[in-house]
């Protein structure tokens, strides 16, 4: 009497805990065997795909079979697509199986070995399901890349969005928080220059951001952010960018911008001051040593009742401030550039006038985008000429034409961005209105801020070294906006003091005293015709 192994294979694990499928196939191998008094050894069970043989439970039969020959003469499956689906690697594995005296066979596709003839049938038997695997993954691969020249994004989503399915069963990829607003930050971040790819992938999971260092390199790369969708070239066909169904995270243009500081295209801006998380110090890299003109550094020093902060020069100058003095200052300070309330109208009417002067800008800018978009049409229509006529070669066309389409692509980008953000008038109302807000009481938010927008705060006034003395603060360069405040503050006091009454069409708007060196205002600014002046009485 025969004795046999039966080999039962399905392709998942999904199949093999849920389906019926392993089940039916033992019941029908051993009625085989008892119909034809063949003993059973034992029953292997299989869940992975018979595209290759390197699967567990057969190496360990074979590694079996190998070692104890002659205590089993047949391997039975159902069909020879439970066998393998691999024509080549199965007459391997058929002549390996003869050499420790084991015989595979399909027990609903019997197949006399022996016979040369049969061959030609086993051929058969194996080549259809390696055909019907080669078909099915064509047929999703064609699928998969419908979709995606459609807009549909294919697989787990990016870090920042998240799967979902409408009740009607499409797929889609949403909008993920917080996820999605930590990665639009890192983008921004990235785009600056200031700090690394690695130093802001730190800072965004400081934040709370999950990601790999892998992923998020590769989401910086992923054009998937700005809205697109990527079609790799496939035969004739080229790689392109599909206009994606889902919402876009960033603009186009931070996109290239991002891509342009990796690539090292944008000189990075280093910060002139250190990173700090000292609440006691947030003027610390801002102050310079009215002495010996260095900068201020700060520290605490322990005393008997505590400790002490101090800002002060590393030189032997010996200028030393405490801390809560010079922070307390500065906060008196930062009361001069609150505007009074009657400069609203004032700043309202100097902002709607930048803003039609930027309109009138964005115009020139689109036309001369466009002129720059149809130079570069116009190449690539030279050069394929160039190429039909046989004036270069194939590799400089694609050479010329991929140079060609990366400039296209940043200037339709721009293009895009600077469409999208020509608003009207009542979107600009809003945003004045939430300007003056913060501006009113500039002193409370400052004081109420964390040490990140204070220093941000103060470096948006002061983009030179502030010099701290006993007499106060000075310094050589502050923020032309905060300058043109601190000049209507001052002319409305004069007006409301009676200094002066003659309201001269040359401009009274002149730097203050205070402010080392004197400087100009702005052409914006110098328009005193179309101001309205306010009344002596506010």
């Amino acid at each position: 009497m025969k004795i046999a192994d039966l080999y039962v294979r399905v392709s998942t694990d999904e199949q093999a805990d849920k389906g019926y499928s392993q089940r039916g196939q033992e019941e029908v191998l051993r009625k085989y065997c008892e119909i034809n008094r063949i003993d059973v050894r034992k029953v292997i069970y299989e869940d992975h795909s018979a595209k290759t043989f390197d699967r567990p439970q057969w190496s360990a039969l074979i590694a079996e079979l190998k070692k104890s020959k002659g205590k089993t003469d047949l391997v039975l499956f159902t069909k020879w697509d439970r066998f393998s689906r691999n024509a080549g690697d199965a007459y391997q594995m058929i002549s390996i199986l003869r050499k420790v005296g084991v015989e595979p066979q399909a027990i609903e596709q019997p197949l006399d070995l022996s016979i040369p003839e049969n061959k030609m049938m086993l051929a058969f038997y194996l080549a259809a399901p390696e055909v019907e695997n080669d078909r099915r993954a064509l047929n999703t691969f064609h699928g998969m890349r419908r979709a995606r020249k459609e807009g549909r994004y294919m697989g787990v989503a990016p870090v920042g969005y998240v799967n979902r399915i409408t009740e009607s069963g499409r797929k889609y990829i949403a909008i993920h928080e917080p996820y999605a607003g930590l990665m639009k930050w890192a983008f921004e971040e990235v785009a600056k220059g200031i700090y690394s790819v690695e130093e802001v992938r730190r800072q965004a999971h400081r934040k709370g951001l999950k990601c790999s260092k892998t992923c998020f390199w590769r989401a910086l790369e992923n054009p998937v952010y700005f809205g697109k969708i990527e079609v790799k070239g496939y035969k004739d066909e080229e790689y392109r960018l599909a206009d994606g169904q889902h919402e876009p995270l960033i603009s186009e243009t931070l996109f290239y911008d991002v891509q342009d500081a990796i690539d090292g295209k944008r000189k990075r801006h280093r910060p002139n001051v250190k990173k700090l998380s000292n609440e006691m110090f947030p003027l610390r890299g801002f102050l310079g040593c009215p002495k010996c003109s260095r900068m201020l550094t700060a520290s605490a020093s322990k005393g008997r009742n505590g400790r002490y902060h101090y800002y002060h020069c590393v030189a032997s100058c010996g200028c030393r401030y405490p801390a809560e003095l010079v922070n307390d200052a500065f906060v008196s300070e930062l009361q001069k550039f609150t505007p009074k309330k009657a400069t609203a109208e004032i700043f309202r009417q100097l902002v709607t006038d930048e803003f039609s002067d930027q309109a009138k800008t964005s115009q020139n800018e689109k036309r001369q985008l466009l002129d720059k978009i149809d130079a570069l049409n116009n190449r690539l229509a030279k050069a394929r000429e160039l190429l039909l006529s046989s004036d270069i070669d194939p590799k400089d066309y694609r050479t010329i034409k991929t140079e060609i389409e990366d400039k296209l692509l940043r200037l339709e980008a721009r293009l895009t961005e600077l469409t999208n953000n020509a608003g009207g008038l009542q979107g600009l109302e809003k945003m004045i209105e939430k300007v003056l807000a913060v501006l009113f009481r500039l002193d409370k938010t400052y004081t109420g801020a964390d040490i990140k927008l204070k220093r941000e705060i103060i470096g948006s006034i002061f983009p030179e070294k502030l010099i701290f003395s006993e007499n106060g603060y000075r310094t050589g360069k502050i923020n032309e906006v905060a300058s043109f405040i601190y000049q209507l503050n001052s002319d409305l006091a004069k007006i409301k003091n009676g200094t002066s009454d003659d309201f001269s069409p040359k401009s009274r708007l002149v730097p203050r005293a205070g402010v080392e060196p004197a400087r100009v205002l702005p052409h914006w600014c110098l328009r005193p015709t179309r101001l309205p002046i306010p009344p002596s009485g506010h």
